[in-house]
Parts: C-alpha cells; structure tokens; sequence
C-alpha cells in the first residue's frame, strides 16, 4: 500500500467489511467520507467521536490535531467537548520537545473551550518523528446532526477559504530553505501564516443557520478528493466549476515549485458545505471575514464532474495525498 490514506477500494474491501458486530446505540457507522462516529447517549443528546492522527509534519502537530480534530466534529454540527491524545516519541526526544507540544495543545483547547480529557504518553524506538493522534468527543442534539451523506439534489455546494490551505502552510514551513531559492522571505511568510486559518468551527456554526444538510472539511486528497467523498456518500451527482474554486497564489507559486496538483493537496481549514440557500451562506460567511464561494451543484446520477470552460473532468475516488511526494523525497 501507498503512504498516505488508504484507497477506497482497500478501505472498503479491508477495513469496512471486516467490521461486522454491532450495538445500537452507535447510530452513524464508518462510511466513505463520515468522519465522526454518533452513539445515542439519551433520549434528545447524541455524543460524538472522532480521531485523528498527525504525519504529514513536525511543525505545530499539538495545534494541527487539536483542530483537525475540532474540524471533525464542527463539520457534524456538533459542540466539542474535549480531547484524548496519544503521543509518540522518539527515542532521546528532549524533555522540552513534549512539554511545547503540550503548551500547543493546551492553548488551542483553551482558545475552542475544551478539555485535554486524559491520554496516553510514550517514548517509544518504534517511530522515527513525534506522532500525535487526538479523538475528540463531542455532543450534539438529534435534531441537528449534519453528515457528509445528507446532500440533496438541486442543493448549492459552498466552499469557505481556499483550497490547498493546509498543504501550502506545511510545505512553507518545512521546506522554508529550500522555497527562499525562488521565492522572498515575506512571500514563504505569508504561506506560513494559512496555518492561522485551519479551524472550520466559525463557518460551521453559521452553515447551520442556512440551512446545511451536508458538512466536509477539506483533508487528504484536497478538494477533488473531498468532492468525491461527499458526492459518494450521499449517492449522488455533482457538477463542479472549476474556475470558482478559491486558491491562494501562494498555494499555485509552491504548488509549481514542487511540481504539485493543488486541487489534490491536503486542504484542513477549507470546508464543503451543501445547502439551499448557497448565495445567503455565502454573503453571511463574508460578513464573518471567511472567504466562500458557490462552486457547483448536487446533480442526480453518480457522475462527479469538474468543468473547465469546454473541458469536462470526471472525479475518482482520493488517492494518496499530493504532500507525501514531498514528504517523502
């Protein structure tokens, strides 16, 4: 198998199918693109769950999973509660390396108002960087679940910020050096500072005021994958226009640099949102100072198409993320 996700044929032939006993107080269960598992708790409340690790970096992984995590569960809708982590290190890791991810983790959860829950700490010859994987908890009203399958046709699709955010924030980072030969220290700064720009919690909260029926954030695979993920989940059509997909000229600068496709770049902090109401969401999330844009319809049908003027691009299913070709270089 290839680094980075595994494929959806693996994931269904090799993960899904092999999960075959059940309780019924989970309600939501593993699917393409469900990113958050739902247990009925009491009779109006559902809790939420969801995990995540950090690979791609080393820069930033206590702020990057306490918000990718964040991400998961604003995307269904729901109110984060707090976190359970897990760290690995790696052998002779200083002291001073776990207590700043710690310090990391701490001031993010304080800025989202939860709670490091408890977790699990260890130094172990077993990694060769500083693994973090956080699941979040989180509750919800059964009334007011959100899930990626919960498209509908005839329903806008609404992207916020742009696509490749995370991406481009990572690769400005840990490649710095190598961009400056091409590119001024102001320029790498600005793409740094995308990482400013990762939590979707903000456009969530006012998605739901306009009607969503379907949430994404925007992760592995980048925006064509994710594209791909809602449509198939909800067992539906979209039809995509590529021009009206928001990207940084940072992201296309560093994109070029390192002979990148940005519409297949991990993209944290951008988030797909399906909805009725396209135009209304859109004004309402510029007003709150986060870019969106109408970028496509909900179609009937299973064809996932992206347009370019006469060109038409049909979608597949994500495959390894465009970051680990540099990651791995």
């Amino acid at each position: 198998m290839k680094v980075g996700k595994v494929s959806e044929a693996i994931l269904k032939r090799s993960v899904f199918k092999q999960i075959r006993h059940r309780r019924q107080e989970v309600l939501i269960r593993p699917n393409v693109g469900e990113d958050c598992a739902y247990v009925d708790t009491t009779d109006s409340e559902v809790m939420i769950l969801s995990t995540d690790p950090i690979t791609g970096t080393v820069n930033d992984i206590g702020s990057l999973a306490v918000h990718i995590t964040a991400n998961d569960i604003a995307s269904s809708g729901g109110e984060m509660i707090g976190i359970m982590v897990t760290l690995l290190l790696p052998d002779k890791t200083p002291e001073q390396t776990l207590k700043k991810i710690m310090m990391d983790l701490e001031a993010q959860c304080k800025e989202l108002d939860i709670e490091i829950m408890g977790g699990h700490t260890e130094v172990t010859a077993a990694v060769n960087q500083p693994i973090i994987s956080v699941t979040g908890v989180g509750k919800i009203s059964k009334e007011e679940i959100v899930t990626t399958s919960g498209l509908e046709v005839g329903q806008d699709i609404v992207m916020t910020k742009w696509a490749g955010l995370e991406g481009t924030a990572i690769l400005a980072k840990d490649h710095e050096e190598e961009l400056l030969t091409r590119y001024t220290r102001d320029f790498i700064g600005g793409a740094k500072e995308f990482m400013n720009h990762i939590s979707v919690v903000k456009e969530a909260k006012i998605g739901k005021q306009y009607g969503v029926t379907s949430m994404h954030d925007v992760t592995e695979g980048g925006m064509f994958g994710a594209l791909w993920e809602i449509g198939a989940a909800s067992n539906v059509g979209l039809e995509i226009d590529l021009k009206k997909i928001t990207m940084r000229q940072e992201t296309v600068e560093i994109c070029e640099f390192f002979d990148l496709n940005p519409y297949l770049l991990i993209s944290s902090g951008c988030m797909l949102m399906g909805t009725h109401q396209g135009a209304s969401l859109v004004e309402a999330l510029k007003r709150e100072g986060i870019e969106a844009a109408v970028i496509g319809k909900v179609t009937e049908g299973h064809e996932r198409i992206v347009i370019n003027e006469d060109e038409r691009r049909f979608l597949a299913p994500p495959k390894s993320d465009e970051l680990y070709k540099v990651i791995n270089n």
